[in-house]
This record gives structure tokens, C-alpha cells and sequence, in this order.
């Protein structure tokens, strides 16, 4: 079976968040490791570390991780910065 490649140029299969965010920092400053975190939050250390290298994640999962940090719903620009400009269509 011949091995697969992926085109010269072409786009991994996951795609990086548009803008990064303050989770290491956050948790850094609280001294808390990936593992410790997601514990607290009910998710994965392997979530933990997506997000933190920029991937999206689901709402449900950034609310755990603002409450696991001891942080309310309203700091999430302080977890996860402005968040994507949805654009409306009018037709």
C-alpha cells in the first residue's frame, strides 16, 4: 500500500484559532499544571493543550474552564480574548 502525503503547500487538518489566547498565563500565574486544570474543569489535559496552542473549543467547554479557573462567565475575554466577529447575511 503506498504511503499517504499530503501536497506541498497544503493546509494541516486542523486549523488555529484566528487569535490566541490567556489560558497558560492564567493558569501559570495560578500554578496550576494542564493535568491540574482540566481535572478542575471536568476536561481533558489533552483539551487543555489544544486550546492552549490556539484551537478552537466548544462554549460549554470554555464556561468549565473559566469557572475551574475561579473566574465568572462575564471574564471569558480574559480566558479567550474578543472571540470571532460573526458576520450576518441579509438576503
Amino acid at each position: 500500500m503506498p504511503a499517504r502525503t499530503r501536497a506541498k503547500g497544503a493546509a494541516p487538518a486542523l486549523v488555529r484559532a484566528a487569535s490566541s489566547n490567556n489560558l497558560q498565563r492564567l493558569r501559570e500565574e495560578q500554578l496550576l499544571t494542564k493535568a491540574e486544570l482540566a481535572r478542575k474543569a471536568g476536561i481533558s489535559p489533552l483539551t487543555v493543550s489544544r486550546i492552549e496552542s490556539g484551537l478552537d473549543c466548544r462554549v460549554d467547554t470554555k464556561r468549565k474552564i473559566i469557572l475551574a479557573l475561579g473566574l465568572t462567565p462575564s471574564d471569558r475575554r480574559k480566558v479567550f480574548g474578543p472571540g470571532r466577529v460573526r458576520s450576518s447575511r441579509v438576503q
